[in-house]
């Protein structure tokens, strides 16, 4: 057996056990909580409420394991099972060129795996989240959302790969160090053109017709020194009940979005106390940290990726006959998250470090008290758990554990 195979084996069954423990623990701790709603919860949520958010919580971890389960036989079978030698094979038979045998390789891998995701994507949408009263998608909704993401990774992902695919074949051995620049500048570029360009595709965004709430969200925006390009209402009813608010864009093009079934819920003061959370993610500059920290990891990816585009067992130990520059990348996309999950931890510290500081900046401008109040809202209405698994969240929540953030919002109370 190659090496790297046996190194690729080992990696990934350690993940799948480790994935699968994670889950095991999370289910156990919330199982164990269901039947008693934490004291700090207790005055505002049901129990009834409580044990909803565990079943769901539950449920989804069922699913997961799952997900995870077809996840890894697929992809076994996409390289030492020789899936992706055959789809190669396959267009390498059509005698087209290099740059095109690699975009039709790439995009019809990609079209087979979202069809082979499809029955898992319905039954998380129209069983799942059906069960917890949670869908408002519609067959025809969800066709036509798959029709046009695919359509958009023709239209904006073709040209891209195809420079990226045509530097990796012509330039110099730095080509890695152009594609990072590259992808750096597409990045940026689509995080200022999304909001006005991409997002009005698949949801409808309104101004915010509420004249007393406006002035007080721009009363709010003037305190922190916030421009934006507009306040937005997005439909999110379209597709589900669960609600959120946020801010996108970069430069001019910033704008602030409320998801109508946020503004449903929420009373005013609730509504200025959760976007002076999102303001906290701006003053405190965590997009352009996180901006940063993407553009260390995609260097560090890419750097690797050009050392082995020339070392031939990692094409043999992955089950592809010929090398090839769309081949080392598209393997290199597949293997890299069985070897990164271990970055996982980290990713989730730095990202919860940013929440307990938009929660200080929101405490500072708002009122502590008020964004308790809107947060036990959406905990509510979202089902989810207060009574995470401390290591399961470690590796999973982008935001700090419901009691532990309540705790935090509350001793700035006094």
């Amino acid at each position: 057996m190659n090496t790297l195979t046996l190194i690729f084996v080992i990696a990934l069954a350690l993940s799948v056990v480790l994935q699968l423990w994670l889950g095991q623990r999370q289910a156990r701790y919330v199982s164990r909580h269901r039947d008693s709603v934490p004291e700090a919860f207790q005055e505002h949520i049901a129990l009834s409420d409580h044990q909803k958010a565990a079943g769901y919580t539950l449920a989804k971890l069922r699913f997961g394991k799952t997900e995870l389960l077809i996840g890894t036989g697929l992809l076994l079978i996409w390289t030492l099972g020789g899936g992706l030698n055959w789809l190669d094979q396959f267009w390498r038979g059509m005698q087209l060129s290099p740059i095109l045998t690699g975009l039709a390789v790439i995009f019809s891998f990609m079209l087979i795996s979202s069809l082979l995701d499809m029955p898992l994507s319905l039954y998380r949408t129209f069983r799942l989240e059906e069960r917890f009263g949670f869908n408002r998608m519609t067959g025809k909704l969800f066709v036509a959302d798959f029709l046009k993401n695919m359509l958009l990774a023709v239209l904006i992902g073709g040209p891209l790969l195809s420079l990226v695919l045509w530097l990796m074949q012509d330039a110099s051995a730095l080509w890695w160090l152009y594609v990072w620049a590259i992808w750096m500048g597409f990045s940026l570029l689509m995080m200022w053109a999304y909001p006005t360009f991409i997002a009005p595709l698949f949801n409808k965004f309104s101004p915010l017709d509420d004249q007393a709430l406006r002035e007080r969200i721009e009363k709010l925006l003037a305190r922190c020194g916030f421009r934006s390009n507009g306040i937005f209402v997005m439909d999110g009813s379209r597709r589900s009940s669960h609600g959120n608010a946020y801010f996108t864009g970069l430069g001019d093009n910033k704008r602030i979005v409320f998801f109508d079934t946020l503004l449903k819920s929420l009373t005013p003061d609730e509504v200025e106390a959760v976007l002076a959370h999102e303001l906290g993610h701006f003053r405190r500059r965590h997009i352009p940290k996180r901006i940063a920290v993407m553009a260390v990891l995609s260097f560090a990816g890419l750097a690797l990726l050009g050392w082995l585009l020339d070392y031939a067992p990692f094409y043999h130990g992955l089950g592809v006959e010929e090398p090839s520059t769309y081949i080392a990348l598209l393997l290199f996309m597949l293997v890299m998250p069985v070897f990164t999950v271990y970055l996982q931890p980290l990713m989730a510290a730095f990202s919860r470090k940013h929440e307990f500081e938009a929660d200080d900046f929101a405490a500072r401008q708002s009122d502590a008290g008020t964004l308790i109040q809107a947060l036990v809202k959406l905990y509510q209405e979202n089902a989810s758990t207060l009574t995470p698994d401390p290591v399961y969240s470690a590796f999973h929540d982008s935001h700090p554990p419901a009691p532990v953030r309540i705790a935090h919002l509350s001793s700035k109370m006094s």
